[in-house]
Formats: C-alpha cells, sequence, structure tokens
C-alpha cells in the first residue's frame, strides 16, 4: 500500500529518475574518502624508495589524511547545519581536486604528506554533506535503505581503490595514481555541481555560530554513553587502519606479494568487512544492536589474539596471517554500524553534529594508529599487535563505560544503523 503524499519524505516525492541520479551523486560522494586513503596504498613501498625514507615517515601520509578527514568533519558538519550544504560541499570537493593536482609534482615528502591532509579535508565535506542531504531528503524506513546502500559504497570502494592503483602502477609511477584521483574528484565535482539541489531550507537551519556549535559539543561530550560509543567505533576504526597501514609492507616487502596480487588480498579482506555490514541488516531483525555490538567486539578480540599468536609464531605463513585478520575484519564490519547507531540515537536534535564528531573521533583514532605499525617495525606482528590493542581497547571501553546491557532495548537506532 502506497503512503499518502503527505507521509512522504522529500525525496520519495521527487520523481523517480531524478531521485536516482541523486542517490548516485551521493554514492559518489562517500566513494571519495575510501579512494582517497586506499588507492595509493599499492605505492606505499614504491613512494618510501623513491624518497628514501622509512616506512614510518611514509605512513605519516596516511595519518595526515586521516587527520584531514576528523578535522573537517568538526568543522563541515556545524558549518553545513548553518549556511546550507550546497558551498561547504562544492569547496570541500573543489579543495580536494586542487590538492591532488599539488600531488602529482610533490617534490617531497613533508609537502606530500600536507597535500594529504587537504585531501582528507576535501573527502570529509564530501562525506559529512552527504550524510547530511540523506537526512534531509529521507526519513524512515527510506533513510535507512539508503544509508545501506551508501554503506555498501563505503566497503566496495575500498576494495576497488587499490585495485585502481595497482592497475596505474603498471602504467605509471605512484604519481600517476594521484592523477587518477585528480580526475575522479573533478568528475565528482562536475556531478554534484549539476544534480544536487540545495536541501536545506533557510527555515532550518541553526544559526547559533561558534558559541551555538561549542555549546553543542558540550553536551554531547557531556553524555558518557555516547562519548564511550564513539570511542568504542574509534577504536575499531583504529584496529582497521592498523591493517590499511601496515598491510602493503607485510604482504608485499614480507610476503612477497606483488602489487596486482596485494590488491587482490587487500579485497579479500574488504568482501568480508562488506560482507558482515550487509548481514546486520538481516541481523537486526533478530537481535538488538546492543547484542550486536557486544558479541562482535567479543569475537573480534579473539581473532586479534588468534592473528597476534600466529604472527609471533609463523605458524600458518601467509594463510595464518590472512584468515584470523579477515575474521577480525568482519566483526569490525558489525562494530562500524551499531556503535554509531546506538551513538546517534541518542541525539537526533543534533545529528549533524553528532555524526560529526563521531567521524571525528573514528578519523582521528584511525589517525594515531596508522603510523604505530610503523614506529613498531612494519611487520607482521607489529601490525597484529596495533590490531589487537584497538579491539581490546573497544572491548574494555564497551562494557566498561558504555556497559550495552544496561541500554534500552527500544532505543531509536533503526534510522542510523547502517550510517557509518
Amino acid at each position: 500500500m502506497t503512503p499518502p503524499e503527505n507521509d512522504l519524505s522529500p525525496g520519495e516525492r521527487l520523481p523517480a529518475g531524478r531521485r536516482s541520479r541523486i542517490v548516485l551523486v551521493l554514492g559518489f560522494l562517500t566513494a571519495l574518502g575510501p579512494l582517497t586513503i586506499d588507492m595509493y596504498l599499492p605505492a606505499l613501498p614504491t613512494i618510501t624508495d623513491d624518497f628514501g625514507a622509512t616506512a614510518a615517515s611514509v605512513q605519516l601520509t596516511l595519518t595526515g589524511t586521516l587527520v584531514g578527514l576528523a578535522f573537517g568533519q568538526l568543522l563541515v558538519g556545524p558549518l553545513s547545519d548553518a549556511v546550507g550544504r550546497r558551498a561547504p560541499l562544492l569547496a570541500g570537493v573543489g579543495v580536494h581536486l586542487i590538492a591532488s593536482v599539488l600531488c602529482v609534482i610533490a617534490p617531497n615528502l613533508a609537502i606530500l604528506g600536507s597535500l594529504r591532509v587537504l585531501q582528507g579535508l576535501g573527502a570529509a565535506a564530501a562525506a559529512v554533506v552527504a550524510m547530511a542531504i540523506v537526512r534531509d531528503l529521507f526519513s524512515g524506513f527510506a533513510a535507512a535503505k539508503l544509508f545501506s546502500r551508501l554503506m555498501l559504497v563505503v566497503g566496495v570502494a575500498p576494495i576497488l581503490a587499490p585495485t585502481i592503483g595497482g592497475q596505474a602502477l603498471q602504467f605509471t609511477s605512484w604519481r600517476g595514481v594521484f592523477v587518477v584521483l585528480t580526475v575522479a574528484a573533478a568528475a565528482i565535482m562536475a556531478a554534484t555541481a549539476i544534480v544536487l539541489p540545495e536541501t536545506l531550507p533557510v527555515e532550518r537551519r541553526r544559526n547559533g555560530g561558534v558559541a551555538g556549535t561549542i555549546r553543542d559539543y558540550g553536551r554531547l561530550l557531556t553524555d558518557r554513553v555516547y562519548v564511550g560509543l564513539i570511542l568504542v567505533a574509534g577504536l575499531a576504526m583504529a584496529a582497521l587502519f592498523a591493517y590499511v597501514s601496515g598491510s602493503s609492507y607485510v604482504l608485499q616487502d614480507g610476503f612477497g606479494l606483488s602489487e596486482q596480487q596485494f590488491a587482490y588480498v587487500f579485497a579479500g579482506g574488504a568482501i568480508g568487512l562488506i560482507g558482515a555490514t550487509q548481514a546486520n541488516v538481516r541481523l537486526l531483525r533478530r537481535w538488538t544492536p546492543q547484542q550486536i555490538l557486544s558479541t562482535a567486539l567479543l569475537a573480534g578480540l579473539a581473532f586479534a589474539l588468534l592473528l597476534l599468536v600466529l604472527a609471533a609464531t609463523g605458524i600458518g605463513g601467509l594463510v595464518g596471517i590472512l584468515i584470523p585478520l579477515w575474521l577480525t575484519l568482519a566483526m569490525v564490519g558489525l562494530v562500524m554500524p551499531n556503535a554509531p547507531a546506538l551513538a546517534l540515537g541518542r541525539h537526533g536534535e543534533a545529528a549533524g553534529t553528532a555524526a560529526a564528531l563521531l567521524g571525528a573521533v573514528q578519523f582521528g583514532v584511525g589517525a594515531l594508529a596508522a603510523p604505530l605499525v610503523g614506529v613498531l617495525g612494519v611487520g607482521p606482528v607489529a601490525m597484529a599487535v596495533v590490531v589487537f590493542g584497538g579491539m581490546l581497547a573497544a572491548t574494555a571501553v564497551c562494557f566498561l563505560v558504555v556497559q550495552p546491557h544496561r541500554l534500552p532495548a527500544d532505543q531509536p537506532a533503526s534510522e542510523v544503523a547502517f550510517a557509518h
């Protein structure tokens, strides 16, 4: 039975063709961050050799991207609530485009790292505004369905990104990877300018200024459960980015995989992550987000411990590393939607700001974890230590601070259960 016209959200009232184009562009915007993070991963060893640098210093270019993604969301989220969606979005993608062009000609590692921060800022604008536009246009089941599709994009993009980067490296240097990112940013910016309308009417904008933004963040930080949940999400992300930052060195330098083979193996881990996030839709029909989160953290901790033991002993070789690693990533794939869902469900009145703080913590903690693998020695044990440490800390915060068994079973999380 079709709901009455007045019960439809603004996005559902749009003609089907226009709605499909908007959703497609939102998918491209959501993919910009993962593409920026992951496309150059196969080139990390090459960049290390090219600049005569250490692995840890080259991994700081990844850290720079994550720092930009973290702080960018803190800035752009409240800004888009105050001035509308289009202007911050187009400005952010424009910054990403310019930074990508300059990365192609970066003369040294310090400048490349600085430009990666700017790329992260631009990708942050794309991610947080895309989320806000979904909330502007859709609600209820329609929003949940679209969030699940965008989560699929977030999962698929990391699979495609290293593969695209690996293919580019067959024909060009690592600088050519940034040429590909430049073209992608230009195409996304053009599509955004042509297709996306302004979705936040003037009467719905929050005009509290800097003081109002600080008050909003202050209220969020006084909520112990919310802070605990975003820390859980961030620490799980730290385990993920330990894998992202260390895998190219571990698999290519340590186990001798080619750039293309690395891309395929990296895709295997991403498939597990995607499968878990999509399976979450079915799991939520039977269990609460609290139950899924608790179980996923305990299982992920066990798999991470197995990874550490096998990495330290060398038992199983490459297979002994990959199987527990992929299983850990699958559990992270269940943590990623449910911890944010529970956190954002507590603050619907300031969802944009709450989502910005969540994203900042996720990428901020990830930024801290990324160079640790290099500092500890860029080997299987170093990567396993950081993965295990992230899962151990996430589990401890969940059970000691959040105490999920005490959360109400009917907390309104369904609309954002696929948001991250």
